[in-house]
């Protein structure tokens, strides 16, 4: 089977789905194979759970010729689909990756854009070689813009990715301290990441970017490009200020834009969706309720009140990078006046930083230094090796379940807390919210 065979049987379906136990009726099923499955073998059930045809590579499974599509590589033709569903729409799209923030920065962009435009963006964190094909697979004749989020964890992934979507516009949110182990280092991370501005000035595309980080303006001269800054008078979009007393504010020609998001790094990224929606022709006052109005999920800079605690929940994930301005902020925020509240720290492994992790665990350690927290939790095999380099501020647990007993046990040492709690996606420290 050919791809124009192919997108013809898409044509009639309602959708893509990759997973049985969630299957959507009337969807193309792609048949894909893991470490430890093989989804050829969920055909049949795929079939009968309402899947309108079935893309599988494993002969021997096929055995409704009419329904079972047979191809050489069902996740290659998965790419292969995407990329041609691309191709036949012609519709603008903005590709965006980085090391911290862009999953915050496109749901604050999408926003933006949605309020004068049919915008669709990548859900969740779909965003690897499985999740961008199923984004651009999400994108139809109705929409107008669309965003497709980056992730890249070895180098050429970003390239390859950029092959499929063939983006029109590039926004990379910054180069940090993350997936150090596939990147081979904080070089192989920008060399990673530069992957897409490689991509839009080999096919004369445009990027957004940032001047006030030296890295991306070095990287950007050379070909077309949209500009922001506070510093830089020749931008196109100039702001006044950023601020951040707890809530990310940035201001424009005198107009303040406050957000529900916490800490001064989040206002580059409220930026980044501003001046993107002022290429775009979207009304300032509209632009300013799109950031307003947005409340961050998925353990992403929440806000949650327990009781007499207040948390601030950035659980998803964690790198140094990230974990050095997470901490920052923490510092500097104040408590309520009316009911001051002592700080406490709860901070997870960092993974994926391969033969970095020892020092970088060892250096965030021993940087914290003075910090207005009462007191700090490590938390994991990493930061336990560390043990002996702490204060007595410290309180270091080999894993999640000491942590979790310890908490237990001194529930009032949490009461009337200013809380901060971070660490890596594998770390779920969001569990430790119903413990407190």
């Amino acid at each position: 089977m050919n791809i124009t065979e192919l997108y013809q049987c898409f044509l009639q379906c309602d959708g893509v789905s990759i997973d049985t136990r969630n299957i959507r009726p009337n969807s193309l099923f792609f048949a894909l194979k893991g470490d430890n499955f093989d989804a050829n073998e969920f055909a049949k059930e795929a079939l009968e759970k309402g899947a309108a045809f079935v893309v599988m590579d494993n002969k021997k499974f096929v055995t409704d010729e009419s329904k079972m599509l047979l191809v050489p590589n069902a996740l290659g033709m998965l790419q292969q689909l995407a990329k041609y569903h691309r191709q036949q729409l012609g519709l603008p799209i903005i590709a965006l990756t980085g090391s911290n923030g862009k999953t915050t920065t496109k749901e604050l962009i999408l926003a933006t854009l949605s309020k004068k435009y049919n915008t669709k963006a990548t859900e969740g964190n779909l965003n690897n070689h499985i999740g961008v094909p199923l984004t651009l697979l999400s994108f139809t004749e109705d929409t107008d813009i669309g965003i497709v989020e980056m992730g890249a964890n070895h180098i050429e992934e970003i390239a390859f990715l950029c092959e499929i979507t063939n983006p029109d516009f590039g926004y990379i949110t910054n180069f940090g301290k993350a997936h150090l182990e596939g990147f081979g280092g904080f070089e192989g991370v920008i060399k990673a990441k530069s992957e897409l501005y490689n991509y839009l000035e080999d096919n004369h595309k445009m990027a957004f970017v940032n001047l006030d980080d030296p890295r991306q303006d070095a990287k950007t001269l050379t070909f077309a490009r949209y500009t922001f800054s506070i510093e830089d008078k020749d931008a196109n979009v100039k702001f006044d200020a950023y601020s951040a007393q707890p809530d990310a504010t940035v201001s424009y020609k005198n107009i303040d834009i406050t957000s529900h998001l916490t800490g001064i790094y989040n206002s580059t990224n409220i930026a980044a969706a501003i001046t993107i929606g002022i290429f775009f022709d979207v009304d300032i006052d509209d632009i300013k309720k799109a950031i307003t109005n947005y409340s961050p999920t998925n353990n992403r800079s929440q806000w949650i009140d327990r009781n007499t605690t207040k948390i601030l929940l950035d659980a998803y994930n964690a790198n140094p990078s990230s974990m050095e301005v997470a901490i920052a902020n923490f510092n500097q925020l104040s408590s309520p006046l009316s009911s001051p509240l002592s700080k406490i720290m709860i901070l997870g492994d960092m993974f994926e930083l391969g033969n970095e992790s020892i020092k970088e665990h060892k250096k965030l350690v021993e940087s914290i230094g003075e910090t207005t927290a009462k007191n700090i939790l490590f938390i994991g095999k990493e930061f336990y090796k560390h043990k002996n380099d702490a204060n007595n501020k410290f309180l270091f647990f080999e894993n999640f379940e000491e942590a979790k007993d310890y908490i237990e046990q001194h529930k009032s040492n949490f009461e009337n807390s200013l809380l901060l709690i971070k660490g890596s996606r594998g770390m779920a420290l969001e569990r430790l919210v119903e413990v407190i």
